[in-house]
């Protein structure tokens, strides 16, 4: 039917459910009447650029109101920033695996009480390349863990639980098809591996903390280049496993900033 799912039978018991991060909830907001018509939500780190990001689409939709501020629909909460441009939804989702998590959980609940049907979600953000052209936007076709395996493993309660990352890949192809039509970012498909951590788990020597040489490093790059790698950073296995098991039709896009 298109409708967003939700994999959790003691939401049918409650009399209200709260979206705590989000300052949002099923009997303070009328969430059909807000979200029902939403058809894209793109998803990235920074609240300033999601917010950024929301004022383009007003101007590129033509959108009444274009070139004023946005209003942030989430202005009671302080973790998480929530913008509207028409049938699309921007929102940040803050740094690594627990943020976006957490942001994610709360976004589909809100889809699945909207009534949302056949939306597509798009994480948008920045990252480390790997043997590719500064400049470049790679569309992740899978994400993949530090052993380049395509899964997502979460500790629930004392279980561990192995989660798909595959990502749509009909509308990957299609993103690298609108992409010809935008010749000053190189784009590409490829694998996105996603770490726990920014310093020791991304193979860099600047942090508080080192345990590896220099040439450990170029080696473990090596073979993660060979295994299909082309880029890296700290969300995309999450973001995947979620929106796979939730029927969320999603991709992630991340332009490589060196």
């Amino acid at each position: 039917s298109g409708l967003v799912l939700v994999k959790n039978p003691h939401l049918d018991l409650m009399e209200e459910d709260v979206l705590y991060h989000l300052d949002l909830g099923t009997k303070t907001h009328n969430l059909p009447a807000m979200f029902g018509d939403i058809k894209f939500v793109c998803v990235g780190g920074s609240p300033n650029r999601m917010r950024a990001f929301a004022q383009f689409m007003q101007r590129e939709l033509g959108l009444a109101g274009a070139g004023e501020d946005v209003a942030d629909i989430c202005a009671g909460s302080d973790r998480y920033a929530m913008y509207r441009a028409g049938p699309v939804l921007s929102i940040s989702h803050g740094m690594g695996i627990p943020s976006i998590s957490i942001m994610l959980h709360e976004l589909i609940k809100l889809l699945h009480h909207a009534k949302c049907r056949d939306v597509t979600i798009i994480r948008i953000g920045t990252s480390g390349g790997l043997g590719i052209e500064a400049g470049s936007v790679v569309i992740t076709d899978t994400a993949v863990d530090s052993s380049f395996q395509p899964r997502f493993e979460q500790v629930v309660l004392d279980d561990v639980v192995v989660r798909s990352t595959e990502l749509d890949k009909d509308l990957a192809e299609e993103l690298l098809a609108c992409s010809r039509d935008i010749p000053d970012f190189p784009t590409l498909i490829g694998h996105t591996m996603c770490t726990y951590d920014f310093y020791e788990g991304q193979g860099r020597l600047d942090g508080a903390l080192c345990s590896f040489s220099s040439e450990k490093k170029l080696e473990y790059l090596r073979r993660a280049y060979e295994a299909g790698v082309r880029n890296i950073e700290m969300e995309s296995t999450a973001f995947a496993a979620l929106c796979g098991l939730c029927g969320l039709k999603g991709e992630s896009c991340h332009f490589h900033l060196l």
